[in-house]
């Protein structure tokens, strides 16, 4: 297989020299770094995987503000853009799970990308914010996992009062607080278009 070839939907080659275009030569280490855990990661079960991947983000990526990293008050960046950057808020850290989960093959009916009220202040507060995590379904019927910048710990939506569910969507349409099937077309949600376009111009093939 020539360096070129993507695994997946990444041309991984086509990656590294964007980044390191755009972001110089730390953007280009931090694609191969990312394109070097992708290769241990195949093979694992899809339980560790989240483990590791959630890891890996939360470890590396620095949460910020789009306004600092971007100089924008709302951005969604690309997984390339946040891996070559190093920092991201919540959507950011979101994009770069589903995206890095579904190079690996997993299913894309198992993933949701989830907006949820984040309650903060603790236990009690009334205080809320908005906030996006990662939900994954190991079957449909199942309460989700919950994999969150915030904590490192994946655990199951019932096991995190905390956060409560706005809407959530994928590939296959836009779902409404909890519900089981897509209400709409993700086509709706504009923002996500804009994104897919950025990424297949980095490399990416849906």
């Amino acid at each position: 297989m020539s360096v070129g070839l993507a695994l997946g939907g990444f041309e991984v080659e086509r990656m590294r020299q964007v980044a390191q275009q755009r972001f110089g030569q730390t953007g280009g280490e931090a694609v191969e770094a990312w394109r070097s855990a992708l290769g241990g990661w195949r093979g694992l079960n899809e339980e560790e995987q989240l483990r590791r991947i959630n890891e890996y983000f939360n470890r590396r990526i620095r949460f910020a503000d789009d306004s600092v990293v971007w100089s924008q008050a709302d951005y969604w960046a690309t997984p390339l853009e946040t891996i070559a950057r190093g920092a991201g808020d919540c959507e950011d850290f979101v994009f770069a799970k589903y995206f890095t989960l579904r190079e690996l093959g997993v299913a894309e009916d198992r993933l949701r990308m989830t907006y949820v009220r984040a309650q903060v202040g603790g236990a009690g507060s009334s205080v809320s914010q908005a906030h996006m995590v990662l939900s994954y379904y190991p079957t449909p019927d199942a309460v989700p996992l919950v994999l969150d910048n915030l904590i490192t710990e994946i655990r199951a939506a019932s096991a995190r009062p905390d956060l409560v569910p706005v809407f959530s969507f994928n590939m296959q349409g836009v779902f409404v607080g909890g519900a089981a099937r897509a209400t709409s077309p993700v086509d709706r949600v504009s923002r996500w278009r804009e994104l897919l376009l950025r990424m297949r111009s980095e490399g990416y093939t849906p």
